[in-house]
């Protein structure tokens, strides 16, 4: 399995320093590497829509009222694995988990009309088989400069002073410093003069269901000299993306495995686009994925020594959302 995507990787190498444009997949566990050169998108079932690059020719109307229903796991059901990551956090083998979940939901919407109709920064469709419209930038990389900005922290935006509120929680404050803190060590293996330009920065998502401020910083570094022009390379070496999946990463790895009993497969890999010079890439969340006729959305949160049980669920339930209003 190995050497097939190491030749991926190499692959994205060779053309990143031939400088051809090309749009990347990798999924979380860094097991499917698909790469499409731009003549070769159409064809390939994806629909793309980032904020700088798009293939989407026209935008179909959408004449229905949105039907949307989720079917949430039981707090019992979610409590097992929660436990195994507690008890991880307490026996010190972590930190920090992101304990993610697949829920069904029913739609009258398809995938495209998913996709084509919800607002996000970062939106993908790949025939018959998922749609994620996702907030989260993984990194940029501009002129030999590489960016990542980690998001982690959602509060209702209804509640009173919520934006002062997520800022000051203790648990999500934690959990903020500790992304930034893995992620500043993860770009420092392939940058240097690594430093975090703006932290806790508050944003704004607005969704059908519930509008939700969200907190994020931002991080860069300059490319090391190895590394310049070498984008397999550089995705090989951060990934998994440390904001889906806790610290330290190896260990961490093995717990989210035991815990969620489920394939993560795309959902919270990475995809981006590479124009010839720069890359634009994001984090595959926000994700709704076909299993035969049957729609799963795939959700989580991160995991402290502070979590509450209740608080967590809570968290999974809200992000089953579809922003489209």
């Amino acid at each position: 399995m190995f050497s097939v995507n190491h030749q991926k990787f190499m692959k994205m190498d060779e053309l990143s320093l031939q400088k051809v444009p090309y749009f990347f997949v990798i999924d979380f566990l860094s097991e499917k590497v698909e790469i499409y050169q731009e003549h070769e998108i159409e064809n390939s079932g994806l629909i793309i829509d980032f904020q700088y690059f798009s293939t989407i020719k026209e935008q179909p109307e959408l004449n229905k009222k949105v039907e949307w229903k989720s079917f949430p796991e039981t707090m019992e059901n979610f409590k097992t694995g929660f436990d195994k990551v507690q008890k991880n956090i307490r026996l010190g083998n972590s930190y920090l988990v992101n304990y993610t979940r697949k829920t069904e939901i029913e739609t009258n919407l398809s995938l495209k009309e998913i996709f084509y109709h919800s607002n996000a920064k970062y939106k993908v469709f790949y025939k018959d088989f998922f749609v994620f419209f996702s907030p989260e930038t993984f990194v940029k990389i501009i002129d030999g400069k590489i960016l990542t900005y980690p998001m982690k922290g959602t509060i209702d935006a209804a509640l009173e002073n919520a934006a002062e509120i997520l800022k000051n929680d203790k648990k999500e404050k934690a959990e903020h410093y500790t992304v930034v803190d893995l992620l500043r060590n993860d770009l420092s293996m392939v940058a240097d003069e690594v430093k975090v330009d703006k932290f806790q920065h508050i944003d704004f998502i607005k969704t059908q269901q519930k509008d939700l401020y969200a907190m994020s910083s931002e991080i860069s570094g300059k490319l090391k000299p190895e590394y310049d022009g070498k984008l397999g390379s550089i995705m090989q070496k951060l990934l998994p993306a440390g904001s889906i999946l806790g610290a330290p990463k190896p260990k961490t790895l093995e717990i989210v495995l035991e815990a969620e009993g489920y394939d993560r497969g795309y959902y919270t890999g990475v995809c981006g686009w590479f124009d010839g010079k720069n890359v634009d890439s994001c984090v595959m969340i926000r994700f709704i994925e076909k299993e035969g006729d049957q729609l799963y959305f795939k959700s989580g949160g991160g995991i402290t020594h502070m979590s509450k049980l209740e608080d967590e669920y809570q968290e999974m339930k809200n992000k089953i959302y579809v922003p489209i209003h």
